[in-house]
């Protein structure tokens, strides 16, 4: 799906100032431990699940969603396991972006992973001992969606 028609048309207006935004991302395990991954088309990257809630859409909703429309992938939140403000990026566009992302632990209960939309280049399954490369980041939210430890979050201090 790319960018929101509801941010199109309030970069109409701003043009490519700062737009602070929430975020979702799935850290989405199957019954025998893997996770699911996704190579992104714009970074070529492998990545958990992520997107972008619509107006009025709750986060957990929006985490499914955003799942199911990249993997064809079913699941169900579980937990968050951490909140973060990310730091602001520049698009090849011009357009400047700073999510704060909510990340949840899903376990997916149906569907087949597949490549669903023009998001991803490659989806697929990945035993926790044998990921591709990934940022820390996301390293950062498998990691907290794979103990069973509280939710992290980023306080002035950690910064």
């Amino acid at each position: 799906m790319g960018t929101p028609e509801f941010i199109r048309k309030i970069r109409a207006g701003i043009g490519h100032q700062l737009l602070v935004l929430p975020g979702v991302s799935a850290v989405v395990f199957d019954d025998d431990g893997r996770v699911l991954l996704g190579r992104r088309a714009d970074t070529g990257m492998w990545a958990v699940l992520a997107g972008i809630p619509e107006p009025g859409e709750q986060p957990a909703e929006a985490a499914v969603r955003e799942v199911y429309e990249e993997t064809g992938v079913e699941c169900v939140p579980e937990r968050v396991v951490l909140v973060k403000t990310l730091k602001p990026v520049r698009y090849p566009n011009g357009d400047r972006c700073q999510f704060t992302d909510i990340s949840f632990r899903c376990r997916a209960t149906g569907g087949e992973a597949r490549v669903n939309d023009d998001e991803s280049l490659e989806v697929g399954w990945f035993e926790l001992d044998s990921l591709p490369p990934l940022g820390d980041f996301c390293l950062l939210r498998i990691k907290q969606a794979s103990s069973d430890g509280p939710t992290w979050f980023e306080t002035m201090s950690e910064r």
